[in-house]
């Protein structure tokens, strides 16, 4: 298995980055190698690998943990890890063999069904504009044959005579240190505490189906890439009349040709002539709701901003817009015909400057400099 680059490596940033370093050198590297933009073969590892390091760093108590222990954090195996919980996983059967302690849970205790996790690549005007569509996803239902017991209708299970119910064994084993207690899941009932003996004819006794479901989701506006909706209920149904786990639909938002995004700002450049610059002008821009005149003053320089305010997102906890900024750039015209070429000379002329047709060129100069000349 091949080992995993460092997290600040992957981002391209020091180990001080800001939370807004961070955030914005995600954004750049998620629209270099989203898959529906980068069409490389190693594309969509690498939006994996990035997101990844995203998660990490971007929460204080994540990028905490990952800055003392690195790759190797000790909840891991502990049912923690970066997103896990820490029940300490496979220690609580160690205390239970040695100390025939521990609180153990019934198995035929209602449990909650398993979240699940849906991701959904939307249009940039859908994620500044908000969205709704319908979705289908594969998850696991109760069986409405059986609703959920496993047990042929007309039946039910039945206690296990073995573990009477407790999904467990005791073993008591004579060991240097004394008498221990071993428990463990009962063979029996494979740790049910259940026996089932006719079947559900529809899901064998599993008490589960497989279905697709159709389910309608109302994205908000405003909402950004790497987003995650929580839809409650939406997961998969639980286990003895448990409650069901929640939909978590993470938000993949595609770049846009014109407008890139920071937070509820959008930015975007817009090509002006020498004559618009110098003389000044008035010009129509694009914007996400239509188009908007910008007034350019003359002398106006190449890469200078001009803010549209409240023209940019809508603010997702919030009221009001973002704001968007121009970058004016100034084309340097080519192709030009002969007329257009003495025009240019004239005004050379006139401005007291000298054209390389009149003088030696630049690098000739720069040759003589470095020859003592």
């Amino acid at each position: 298995m091949a080992e995993k680059r460092d997290y600040y490596e992957v981002l391209g940033l020091s180990k001080n980055a800001s939370d807004d370093e961070i955030k914005k050198a995600y954004r750049k590297l998620a629209r270099q190698y989203h898959p529906d933009v980068n069409k490389a073969s190693d594309a969509e590892a690498k939006f994996k690998e990035v997101k990844e390091a995203y998660d990490v760093l971007s929460d204080s108590g994540k990028r905490a943990r990952y800055d003392q222990y690195g790759h190797i954090d000790p909840n891991q195996g502990m049912g923690g890890g970066f997103g896990g919980g820490g029940d300490f996983g496979g220690f609580g059967d160690i205390f239970d063999m040695f100390f025939g302690g521990g609180g153990r849970r019934d198995p035929n205790a209602p449990q909650r069904g398993n979240d699940l996790q849906y991701a959904m690549t939307i249009e940039f005007k859908e994620a500044v504009f908000g969205k709704e569509t319908d979705i289908t996803i594969p998850r696991t239902e109760n069986c409405d044959t059986c609703f959920g017991s496993g047990a042929k209708p007309g039946t039910k299970p039945e206690t296990c005579s073995v573990c009477h119910g407790s999904g467990q064994q005791e073993v008591v084993q004579n060991t240097p240190f004394g008498r221990m207690v071993n428990r463990r899941s009962c063979s029996h009932c494979g740790g049910r505490g259940q026996i089932i003996r006719e079947k559900c004819p529809t899901c064998a006794g599993s008490g589960k189906v497989k279905k697709q479901r159709k389910i309608h989701v109302r994205i908000p506006a405003g909402v950004d890439d790497g987003a995650q909706l929580r839809m409650s209920g939406e997961g998969e149904g639980g286990l003895r009349g448990g409650p069901a786990g929640d939909l978590y639909i993470v938000i993949r938002v595609k770049p846009d040709e014109f407008f890139d995004r920071e937070g509820d700002d959008i930015y975007c450049e817009f090509p002006l002539t020498f004559a618009q610059a110098a003389l000044g002008d008035e010009i129509e821009v694009p914007t996400l709701t239509g188009k908007a005149k910008v007034k350019i003053p003359a002398g106006t320089q190449t890469g200078r901003y001009f803010r549209l305010k409240g023209q940019g997102v809508p603010r997702l906890r919030g009221i009001g817009n973002g704001d968007q900024h121009i970058k004016v750039v100034v084309v340097t015209p080519s192709n030009l015909s002969e007329e257009q070429k003495e025009l240019l000379r004239q005004f050379a002329a006139l401005d007291g400057e000298h054209t390389h047709e009149n003088e030696q060129s630049f690098f000739d100069r720069m040759k003589r400099a470095f020859r003592g000349e």
